[in-house]
């Protein structure tokens, strides 16, 4: 990264853009790039480095942005008024550039919860689970009643009791992709290594039926799982009162679980970003894809997601896979999400949002070339569908939505522990029973939301540290949160509504 001066920063020298670092009044001379603002240019907004002429490519990190819709004078603001999408091609070169991270030979440690899978958690939650939105308030009726009871109170060791609850479970078919995806989700989290006990709760009557989601396999090795329907339970009176009793039987085995140290190769981070701006690609996404680099080369596994936020900026995944097979997995993907897009009336390029529009990101393919730079540079090892579990360790790819918290949910489902979610704008959430990580691409809002923020990744752009600094701060930051230490959304209570499965298909 090539700094152009403390007003300015260009970011590589193809580059026929550079972004403001502050607000710029028109008429400003910037001599570091040799040109005078003509308009108003707003922090994280682009300025024309020279004139480029309708219809040329504009390029940010050495890549193409977009195309010119009118003549652009060196100087002016570059943004959505003057800047389009235009035809998107790339040259995919799978499995070109994988090149393995060095290992690192001193292993390093976290306290976690060992589980009868292998598996290594970072929380200790009791969880209670549903199949269907039908039986959503009895699920929630028992987790309150537990924390009336004082159960956690008696039991030390248990960080709470989680009701997951969604929208969905029925009004579906039950032999479409829908299905299996909420069913992967469902399952994932019925064995997520952060639960120490899960109580399955249904109606009885629904599409996704508890002995399917049960079938003939333990859905969970240290077999602390019990469940029941309200109809065959006798009502809502009824099945609260077994549901507390369940509860508490499970947390007496769940109560046993302490932290011992394990190596931070048992480690699963989901890499998240919303609320993006100017500044992402910059700070936040950068030092996360060191701190991801890190986390890989010691062994561990971070996913990356997010489907239509990488639209644009796939052959840089492309070229990393292990294999042209792994590539081929991620551009079918690809594929899948146009014609998704098509056929529900949307389109790919229905990103940024406003608020992103507002941070200085103007096309899908800029906001997805600084997404894209949370994964580092190591080689993709695998692509996984919605939710699908995690088989093998180093840099994933999860397909799922470009909005935060169904994004999260499928990650959670897929194995992750912890959640890194870089913001420009200011996301607010936290997704239990995997504690969120937050991380501030600027310094104006990290000190308006410092509440929510965990680590400030701006003072990288004022040059108080590099991007591999603070990528090393927030790696030794995973190692603390997974070792006990609250985030900043669990202090707050974050994480009672964020469980969002994906809805793919009819509502019948």
């Amino acid at each position: 990264m090539a700094s152009a001066g403390r007003q300015v920063i260009r970011l590589n020298p193809s580059d026929s853009v550079a972004v403001a670092l502050a607000n710029l009044a028109a008429g400003i001379n910037l001599d570091d790039i040799q040109v005078a603002t003509r308009d108003e240019i707003g922090r994280g907004h682009k300025v024309a480095i020279a004139d480029i002429a309708k219809g040329s490519p504009v390029l940010r990190y050495g890549q193409i942005i977009g195309y010119a819709k009118e003549d652009i004078p060196a100087g002016s603001h570059v943004h959505s008024h003057n800047l389009g999408m235009g035809e998107h091609s790339r040259d995919y070169g799978h499995a070109s550039e994988s090149i393995p991270l060095p290992a690192i030979e001193e292993e390093r440690f976290f306290d976690g919860y060992h589980r009868a899978d292998g598996k290594v958690g970072t929380r200790n939650y009791l969880g209670v689970l549903t199949s269907v939105n039908c039986s959503g308030s009895v699920a929630r009726f028992i987790a309150e009643a537990a924390e009336r009871s004082g159960l956690c109170d008696e039991f030390a060791n248990i960080d709470g009791v989680v009701p997951i609850t969604h929208q969905t479970g029925c009004g579906m078919s039950s032999k479409d992709e829908g299905y299996r995806t909420l069913f992967r989700t469902l399952s994932g989290f019925a064995a997520h290594p952060n639960f120490a006990g899960i109580l399955l709760i249904g109606l009885g009557c629904e599409v996704m039926q508890i002995p399917d989601l049960i079938g003939e396999r333990r859905m969970r090795e240290d077999g602390n799982f019990r469940y029941m329907t309200i109809q065959q339970s006798g009502g809502t009176r009824k099945t609260i009162e077994q549901g507390l009793e369940a509860l508490r039987d499970m947390a007496k085995s769940a109560d046993k679980a302490t932290r011992a140290p394990a190596p931070i190769s048992h480690l699963t981070i989901g890499l998240q970003c919303g609320g993006s701006d100017g500044y992402s690609g910059i700070t936040a996404n950068p030092a996360l894809g060191h701190a991801s680099d890190l986390l890989v080369r010691h062994g561990g596994t971070t996913i990356l997601s997010e489907t239509p936020e990488i639209y644009g900026a796939e052959h840089l995944l492309t070229r990393r896979a292990v294999s042209r097979e792994v590539g081929e997995k991620l551009i079918e993907r690809i594929r899948w999400w146009e014609d998704y897009t098509a056929r529900n009336g949307g389109e790919m390029d229905n990103n940024p949002s406003p608020g992103n529009k507002r941070g200085g990101l103007t096309t899908i393919l800029e906001k997805s070339l600084g997404a894209v730079a949370k994964g580092g540079t190591a080689p993709l090892t695998d692509v996984l569908k919605f939710a699908e579990p995690v088989t093998q360790r180093g840099f994933l790819y999860m397909d799922s939505p470009g909005y935060d918290p169904c994004s999260v949910t499928g990650q959670i489902a897929s194995g992750s522990t912890l959640v890194a979610f870089t913001t420009g704008r200011g996301s607010v959430s936290g997704y239990k029973p995997t504690p969120c990580i937050k991380l501030a691409t600027n310094t104006e809002m990290y000190g308006r939301m410092q509440e929510d923020m965990d680590i400030n990744c701006g003072d990288i752009v004022s040059g108080d540290v590099s991007v591999e600094e603070k990528g090393r701060e927030i790696f030794e930051h995973f190692i603390r949160i997974a070792s006990g230490e609250k985030t900043k959304s669990e202090a707050l209570g974050f994480g009672g509504v964020e469980f969002v499965p994906w809805q793919i298909g009819a509502v019948m």
